[in-house]
């Protein structure tokens, strides 16, 4: 995977000089003429009725049908995904080296090179999807159909193409992992409430955030929770866990994810979640939904055929429990999960208030006790950059740090769930776009996409349908949203058949999730485990947070600014 040689890179550390740009620039092939005036341009640019871009003397007219052939035409701007992390910002060169094998290509060469099963240089393949990207695949199938799929569906055709066409011996979606990353999260927020770290704590699964606070606000590091992301914590599963009950070391297994987000390709290349005992990292490749689905055409895959035994019950086909709902958010709902924690932890009955702050990308959730009125628990769900910066400054502020101007106010948080991406994850910059009729732009006006650059379909098919241009299109992510839920409800207050199943099957979640903490932690005193939370001695303490947390520290910018060359 090639960087366009035009790209540089703006104030980041292992920025190579000698020239820095946020933008691809217009090549000028011949020398400028000499100008009339200091400041002055000899030539403008401007834009005609179908939107294509000119280059004219500065008193010249406004190019036409007719003066198309005489004036020239500028080529527009292109920066690909190779160059862009969608959702990130700006990459530096040293992770453009780890992105380049974090693609399906990559994957698929691995799987044609694996030697097979009885070599002892065989890798054992395994895929984990996240349920976001099932949710996703789900809508794009159900747009397509008289009847919606239901994520269960969709992941059994996964299931199916993956180890009937890849050569997959094990795929799982991530929601036991999520299982576990809620339980350890809930843990760390009770001991920040006991003044072991810093309140408010920020969520810590969104690696757009972590990039974020990393570059740009390191005085929010200490805020942010040091809890492993579901993809981190199912590197752990199958890597440690899982490869021990198959006699397999973690360098003998090859753990790809699909993640809705091009970031979880950077958060698996960092160096916290690489072993050094056995020189592998939890996840050796990440994929994006639109590059499985990518995959799945070019293998002449169609998701919208069903597969057998698909409808059957999940727990007949997994070693973790699948599909596990987690009422809340479709971002993981780490926010309700901490609700549910500290309303099941108070001795006294508590009432729980919402207030939508500006939009439903922020909310307020507030918990008061029901007797006394008495303020126990103030969080936050802040999705999209704009929330995000408004945010950090109020947090920075209250903390007595200088984070920029803002809104003023102070929030009393205790908790924030941060997501980069407008809408939270199901809109994550890797989740697939819809399919529209398109034959005006953005702003309402005909286009000639042809005279524009822009590539159709085969006009063997309808023309007029191609690729949704705009990344976060509110229509279809709640399409998506409604996807995810499909089958992973959200509980009514009175219990239903439907609600017992979904209750059985996290009781025996959280039966597995101490079993494997257990199985990896080695606590001295067995008998005295009895769920997650359960204390250990300093030994095992000091083995569950190497195995299911991490740090994050300040990227320091090595770019002197008066050296910077414009």
């Amino acid at each position: 995977m090639a960087f366009s040689g035009a790209l540089t890179l703006t104030d980041l550390n292992d920025f190579i000089t000698p020239s820095q740009a946020c933008i691809k620039p217009v090549e000028q092939l011949n020398p400028p003429e000499e100008l009339k005036e200091p400041g002055a341009a000899s030539t403008e640019i401007v834009i005609d009725s179908s939107g294509s871009y000119y280059e004219v003397s500065a008193s010249g007219p406004v190019p036409n049908a007719s003066t198309k052939t005489t004036e020239k035409k500028l080529q527009q701007a292109q920066i690909s995904l190779n160059d862009c992390l969608a959702c990130s910002g700006c990459i530096t060169s040293a992770e453009s080296v780890l992105i380049t094998l974090q693609s399906h290509t990559e994957v698929l060469n691995f799987l044609e090179s694996n030697p097979p099963p009885t070599s002892l240089s065989h890798k054992v393949p395994v895929l984990s999807i996240a349920p976001q990207s099932i949710a996703s695949l789900a809508a794009s199938v159900s747009s397509g159909s008289s009847s919606a799929v239901s994520p269960g569906q969709i992941l059994r055709r996964v299931q199916a193409f993956c180890t009937q066409i890849l050569g997959f011996e094990h795929v799982y979606d991530t929601t036991f992992a999520r299982h576990i990353a809620l339980l350890e999260h809930t843990q760390e927020f009770f001991e920040r409430k006991r003044g072991e770290g810093k309140l408010p704590m920020l969520a810590s699964a969104c690696p757009g955030w972590i990039c974020y606070a990393e570059k740009a606000h390191s005085e929010m590091l200490p805020f942010i929770a040091r809890t492993k992301s579901p993809q981190q914590v199912m590197g752990t599963l199958v890597k440690s866990w899982l490869g021990s009950t198959w006699g397999q070391q973690p360098d003998q297994i090859y753990h790809v994810s699909v993640m809705p987000c091009y970031d979880k390709k950077l958060e698996a290349s960092r160096q916290d979640f690489y072993n050094d005992v056995y020189a592998t990292r939890d996840v050796d490749c990440v994929i994006t939904t639109g590059e499985l689905e990518l995959m799945m055409r070019e293998k002449g895959w169609d998701l919208s055929v069903p597969v057998n035994d698909e409808d059957a019950p999940c727990h007949n086909h997994s070693a973790f429990p699948e599909l596990l709902a987690h009422p809340g958010t479709s971002s993981g709902s780490y926010l309700h999960s901490l609700i549910a924690a500290v309303t099941q932890a108070s001795p006294d009955p508590l009432d729980l208030t919402v207030k939508t702050v500006r939009t439903s990308d922020y909310e307020e959730y507030i918990l008061r006790n029901r007797i006394t009125g008495e303020l126990v628990f103030k969080g936050a769900k802040c999705y999209g950059f704009r929330n995000l910066q408004n945010v950090v400054r109020k947090v920075g502020r209250e903390a007595g740090m200088q984070v920029g101007r803002g809104a003023a106010g102070r929030m009393g948080y205790d908790y924030v769930e941060v997501m980069a991406c407008p809408g939270g994850c199901v809109n994550g910059g890797g989740q697939l776009k819809p399919a529209v009729r398109k034959k005006e732009d953005e702003e309402g006006y005909t286009r000639s996409w042809e005279d524009s650059g822009v590539q159709l379909p085969d006009p063997s098919e309808d023309a007029g349908t191609i690729q949704g241009p705009k990344w976060g299109n509110k229509e279809w992510t709640k399409e998506v949203d409604k996807a995810y839920w499909h089958d992973l409800p959200t509980p009514p207050a009175s219990p239903t058949p439907e609600i017992q199943a979904v209750t059985s099957l996290a009781e025996s979640a959280d039966r597995l999730a101490l079993r494997v903490k257990v199985d990896l932690c080695h606590p001295k005193n067995v008998a005295g485990q009895s769920d997650w939370a359960s204390a250990m001695d300093q030994g095992a303490e000091s083995r569950r947070r190497d195995l299911f947390r991490t740090q994050y520290r300040a990227v320091e910018s090595e770019v002197v600014g008066l050296a910077v060359k414009w």
